[in-house]
């Protein structure tokens, strides 16, 4: 397999942006093979509808090229007339009691990616990013708009928030405990 297809599969998985000196170690690449890749990978990407991007602080990810942008913006507006649906809500209600919580954790207590779901909730402006962990991990928590749209200022008013936090407490601690036993 060639390292250029490696780094597309990557960063198609991950969806945002990879820090470079990540793909350096995660490849046990050499610098030189690297940029290779990914000027290669650029080259490949450029007739088709998505694009790599390089930024300033040395990180790369795919997104869609901007010649789509008509397009995607109307995938956007067919997105947001639809109910955001049972996993929607159940990804919504982790990040609104849990908040800020990263995918991971997300993933975790619903036991499915939830990169796609995410990002709709995001686009229809009811999370956000809250910044990142150690890992460089993206962490989530509702929007203002959201708390106000439910009469609320703060989460510890949701409707039995002590009752779903102890639960939400006692599941990620046995799930925990089920991950060390493997």
């Amino acid at each position: 397999m060639e390292l250029e297809q490696q780094i597309e599969a990557v960063l198609f998985y991950r969806a945002k942006p990879v820090a470079i000196s990540w793909l350096l170690k995660f490849f046990g690449a050499d610098e030189e093979a690297l940029g290779n890749a990914l000027v290669s990978l650029g080259q490949h990407l450029e007739s088709r509808g998505i694009r790599l991007i390089v930024s300033e602080n040395h990180e790369v990810q795919l997104v869609t090229a901007p010649e789509f942008a008509a397009t995607i913006e109307e995938l956007q507006r067919e997105e947001l007339k639809r109910d955001i649906g049972p996993a929607g809500a159940e990804t919504l209600a982790i990040i609104l009691y849990r908040g800020p919580v990263s995918r991971a954790e997300i993933d975790r207590v619903r036991g499915v990616n939830s990169s796609f779901i995410i990002r709709n909730l995001m686009i229809r402006g009811l999370i956000e990013r809250a910044g990142a962990d150690s890992d460089r991990s993206h962490r989530y928590q509702v929007t203002p708009a959201l708390y106000a749209h439910l009469g609320i200022t703060q989460k510890e008013a949701l409707p039995d928030y002590q009752a779903i936090m102890d639960a939400l407490d006692e599941f990620t601690s046995s799930s925990e405990k089920d991950e060390q036993r493997e």
